[in-house]
């Protein structure tokens, strides 16, 4: 069991949740203030996607990133930054017998595209998600190749940004060790992504599974979308992990009761606390997982 839990908060993500919720954070004002809500709330690192003001849909756009970033320090809170870097990565296959028409929601770029605002903003974890995924059931294809993840790899290393691994299936996980042994990271952290269709399921077997393929001494958390999102922490905790909650990952605090992020944040370390362990702060965990201070 791990005693000093890291707990990240992933504010928004790029799902279409805008509709299903009364408050997505969508602006970059927005964004910012739910980072800070989840930092007093006690989390000691905050995900972060941003999203087009006008529409609420997902973006690229480093402006809106810098925006959030400036935002965040200036507030009175110590928070640990981590910028999505997966952007870039979404095929919609043409339906039916037309494959290669492919559809509206496509936003498909390269590697070093995809690192853009993490290379002007240099936040102090980026994440780089760790294999292709059939994403729903419908035609979407989440792409990340070999080729593509090794030269992402190598641009975060060079930058010195810390790589968070988004390990969202096993062939996931054996791609991200192959990239430690390739020497193209150095030290990353894992995360154990369970419950999105169609890659690992969230339950036990899963979890700890993949945690008994991980590299000794590995920094992980995992995380459960929608209902097993608690559950999940719970398991992660017991098997020596960290922990993830936010409204990336699920919209409710209880049945028919809409969540914000701060109280995620402070019913998972309710959670924890009760099982013996203990949220780490921000300057905690820099140094659980190696981080320098960035100004």
């Amino acid at each position: 069991m791990n005693h000093d839990v890291i707990v990240t908060c992933a504010l928004t993500g790029a799902g279409d949740t805008v509709d299903k919720h009364p408050a997505i954070p969508v602006t970059p004002r927005q964004i910012a203030a739910a980072a800070v809500e989840a930092a007093k709330a006690g989390a000691t690192v905050v995900h972060c996607h941003v999203r087009d003001p006008e529409t609420g849909k997902p973006s690229r756009d480093t402006a809106l990133y810098r925006e959030v970033m400036e935002r965040i320090r200036e507030a009175d809170v110590d928070i640990i930054v981590n910028l999505t870097a997966g952007m870039g990565g979404d095929l919609q296959i043409g339906q039916g017998e037309r494959p290669l028409e492919f559809g509206p929601g496509t936003d498909l770029v390269g590697p070093l595209e995809r690192l853009k605002h993490v290379e002007e903003l240099l936040p102090e974890i980026c994440t780089l998600d760790c294999g292709t995924l059939n994403f729903g059931d419908g035609d979407f294809i989440y792409v990340s190749t070999p080729a593509q993840l090794r030269a992402g790899a190598r641009r975060i290393t060079e930058l010195g940004v810390k790589a968070e691994l988004e390990v969202f299936d096993t062939g996931h996980l054996w791609f991200a060790k192959q990239l430690l042994k390739e020497g193209l990271l150095e030290d990353p952290l894992f995360q154990l992504c369970l419950g999105i269709p169609w890659g690992a399921p969230a339950d036990t077997t899963t979890m700890k599974a993949m945690v008994d393929n991980l590299p000794p001494g590995a920094t992980w958390a995992g995380f459960g979308i929608g209902r097993m999102q608690m559950p999940m922490a719970a398991q992660a905790v017991l098997l020596g992990g960290n922990v993830r909650v936010g409204l990336e990952d699920n919209l409710w605090l209880d049945k028919g009761v809409p969540a914000s992020n701060g109280q995620l944040v402070e019913r998972v370390i309710e959670i924890i606390t009760r099982m013996g362990a203990r949220p780490l702060t921000p300057a905690e965990g820099r140094r659980k997982m190696n981080l320098s201070r960035r100004a």
